[in-house]
């Protein structure tokens, strides 16, 4: 089953999805997170979503401005893809390889969660940025809340998948990375969710015997292809991604945990990497990036100019006086 948030004649909305696009909404439903701490899980989630089956049918998808699926009550974003790890490192950090100890977790950093963007609207580029990057994930949501649970037990709390786009200022991620703590403003701006979040059960199809999803994912830059992976080449599970990131604390109902860049183009800074220079250029506004998942949907957003940046001044160096 497949649901979307979206915004028709003002009101915001929650609906179930059909093949033709037809958006059948949920009675009296306008937030799909408060609706997950509801219902408990993805049986009570299909349960809701059943209930509207029956109801009038709303306005087309093509009608309607498309929101993020869910507002999340916390966005977690991995690194799950050597190939990418590799490029991005010569990249952004002038390094080479991946590092021995990233094969010990899968490592994540949070991200705001307050900086969503619909599959279709228009991103701002980040104050101060004048490289501008996309990458191509895909994110699991959390449907039930659970504390330290293993991997068997994740599956059951993982209500469904979108497409996932992390925005990246990597000028701005470059230098703040030196400090040895972020990233923070070079991925603060904007991260595109959507187009719908697809229940984990209409994707068990796609799963193989290690538990991976086969799912095709491929990247566009006005309309140009410069990327294709499949989601089965990440080095963890989502089940061991979540079993991970409930470890010593608590995973909740909308909770969204990214699976971090794909390789092979998922994103330009690990093409930079590759080919030594900055090919494909950096994002500019008028560029279009759209980005399609097997089995979830296509995402398509156009840069536009951001806000200047407010002056601040640097650091100061303090005298140190104790007294």
């Amino acid at each position: 089953m497949r649901f979307a948030a979206y915004e028709h004649q003002r009101r915001h909305r929650v609906a179930v999805v059909e093949d033709d696009g037809t958006l059948l909404p949920l009675p009296g439903v306008t937030s799909l997170t408060a609706l997950l701490s509801e219902v408990g899980g993805l049986p009570g989630l299909l349960a809701a979503g059943a209930a509207a089956l029956d109801a009038p049918p709303g306005p087309h998808v093509s009608e309607v401005r498309l929101l993020p699926p869910l507002q999340p009550v916390s966005v977690r974003d991995f690194v799950t893809f050597e190939e990418h790890v590799e490029g991005v490192r010569r990249s952004v950090q002038s390094a080479v390889g991946v590092p021995e100890q990233w094969y010990a977790a899968p490592t994540f950093y949070f991200t705001n969660p307050h900086a969503l963007y619909g599959p279709h609207d228009d991103v701002p580029v980040p104050p101060g940025s004048m490289v501008l990057d996309f990458e191509l994930e895909v994110a699991a949501v959390i449907g039930r809340e659970g504390r330290d649970l293993t991997p068997e037990q994740a599956r059951d709390h993982i209500v469904g998948y979108t497409v996932f786009n992390d925005w990246s200022a990597r000028d701005l991620q470059s230098a703040e990375m030196k400090v040895g703590l972020g990233p923070c403003k070079g991925k603060d701006t904007a991260t595109t969710l959507g187009p719908y979040l697809v229940t984990s059960d209409e994707l068990d199809r796609y799963r193989d015997d290690e538990g991976f999803l086969r799912l095709a994912l491929t990247a566009e830059v006005n309309g140009e292809v410069v990327g294709r992976d499949l989601l089965s080449n990440m080095s963890w599970t989502f089940e061991e991604m979540v079993a991970y990131a409930s470890r010593g604390t608590r995973v909740m109902p909308g909770d969204v945990l990214g699976s971090g860049t794909c390789g092979n183009g998922g994103c330009l800074a690990e093409l930079w990497g590759v080919r030594g220079e900055q090919s494909p250029p950096p994002l500019k506004p008028g560029d279009t990036v759209t980005l399609t998942v097997e089995g979830i949907g296509t995402v398509s957003n156009t840069v536009v100019p951001g806000a200047d940046p407010v002056p601040l001044p640097t650091g100061r160096r303090r005298p140190r006086e104790r007294a």
